[in-house]
């Protein structure tokens, strides 16, 4: 058990923190020791990234071999005051702590004893500003909000099948279930008028419209399934118009410079890793960079980035294991992609394409491209500037525009060239 002392926390695929539902973080600090001083036996954490959050506070190791720990906050009994002398000034800085533990040491809420953490500060770190923000964290007491109240609706269903509304009234089968959808979008409209009046609003209710959005996501997601037979062709485009729209709605716990502190690229470059997977599926696995830009503005909010944040933040890629990257074509159009993606299979589908009768006669332009690739036209020229640079096609220039036919140069014979 000394091995392990502290719980262990879920990292996404870039090292970000997986979050529980309404949690949000409020500080970070790079540098951070934390050592169990009643248990000199218990191996400390040394020198990883501290993320205080709403229910948690986070410790990631910085070389990712020892993962992430995590000390809910419902397991602080105690906040001491830290302590300022000449040595404090100078030195480490510390922040003590009275947690619940089990009887062989290990941090629980529901521990029968107490022990005594420390949370050592190397480096320059703000200790005024961290503990302001961890005492302001704890007595909030945020995740007993979320663990009370984790999904409430008004409508519930019983153990009998029953659909039970806010007015009492049981209902089954069909028109139970009718009614409880009822109840649900009309609480969804009033949630909404009340986030619109005005913008202090808005931002008031803006974690509660992000998971909102999340649960109404889920649900078309599941009713795409459920009563696909039932609806028609113009139902299941309006749900996938409305499915595009809600999964770009919002992030959560966007990282900020307030939040994150000096330590604001590096977390912004991870979760915008993390951000960049699901866009980059449905984009075939490569989308425009000033595409990203608008995506991840648009979910963060009112908390936007500038073009050089974005920038700095995706040059830093190079230095995490993530599973994507920058990549700057010739003809200078940035682009992120998954690293898997490959040029080699894009040609090949090129080709496929170019030797088809009509493209044989005719050629094909980026926009057919486009549309036989399931791409951006940006994106589909640059494939078919890449494809001539191979040798793969060639290129006629005409006021209508660029058109690209295959490459029959290369198998002429130049000493009978005339054959």
């Amino acid at each position: 058990m000394a091995g392990r002392w502290l719980l262990e926390a879920q990292l996404t695929g870039s090292g970000r923190p997986v979050l529980h539902p309404g949690e949000v973080e409020c500080y970070t600090l790079s540098s951070v020791d934390i050592i169990c001083e009643e248990k000199p036996n218990f191996p400390p954490f040394r020198s990883g990234v501290l993320i205080l959050t709403t229910h948690r506070i986070l410790w990631i190791d910085g070389t990712n071999k020892s993962g992430a720990a995590a000390i809910p906050l419902g397991a602080v009994n105690h906040i001491y005051s830290p302590s300022k002398s000449i040595k404090t000034m100078f030195g480490k800085s510390k922040v003590r702590l009275q947690v619940s533990a089990t009887a062989d040491g290990r941090i629980d809420e529901r521990g029968s004893t107490a022990i005594v953490i420390a949370l050592v500060l190397r480096g320059k770190s703000d200790l005024d500003s961290f503990y302001s923000r961890l005492r302001d964290a704890w007595s909030s007491r945020s995740w007993e909000a979320s663990s009370s109240n984790p999904g409430r609706s008004d409508s519930r269903e019983n153990s009998s099948g029953f659909f039970e509304g806010s007015s009492g009234v049981r209902m089954a089968g069909v028109s139970g279930i009718l009614r409880k959808e009822q109840e649900m979008w009309e609480s969804t409209d009033k949630s909404l008028q009340e986030a619109f009046q005005d913008l202090n609003a808005l931002m008031s209710k803006a974690k509660e419209m992000v998971m909102l959005a999340e649960k109404m996501r889920l649900k078309l997601l599941s009713g795409s399934t459920s009563f696909g037979n039932a609806t028609n062709d113009e139902e299941a485009g309006s749900n996938q118009e409305m499915q595009d729209w809600l999964l770009s709605v919002g992030i959560v716990s966007p990282v900020t410079k307030e939040s994150a502190g000096a330590l604001y690229h590096q977390q912004l470059s991870r979760q915008l890793a993390d951000f960049v997977r699901i866009p980059l599926e449905r984009a075939g696995g490569m989308i425009a960079l000033i595409d990203v830009y608008c995506l991840f503005n648009r979910a963060r909010g009112t908390e936007l980035i500038s073009p050089e944040d974005l920038l700095q933040a995706c040059a830093i890629w190079e230095k995490f294991d993530v599973p994507v990257m920058l990549r700057k074509f010739d003809s200078g159009v940035m682009v992120i992609q998954n690293k898997s993606h490959s040029d080699e299979e894009v040609l090949a589908k090129i080709k496929s394409i170019v030797l088809k009768s009509e493209a044989l006669k005719n050629g094909i332009s980026p926009s057919d491209a486009a549309i036989a690739l399931g791409i951006a036209p940006l994106m589909a020229k640059e494939h078919l500037l890449t494809a001539e640079s191979k040798g793969l096609l060639c290129r006629d220039i005409s006021p209508e525009g660029f058109r690209f036919y295959i490459n029959l140069f290369k198998d002429i014979d130049p000493n009978n060239i005339y054959l």
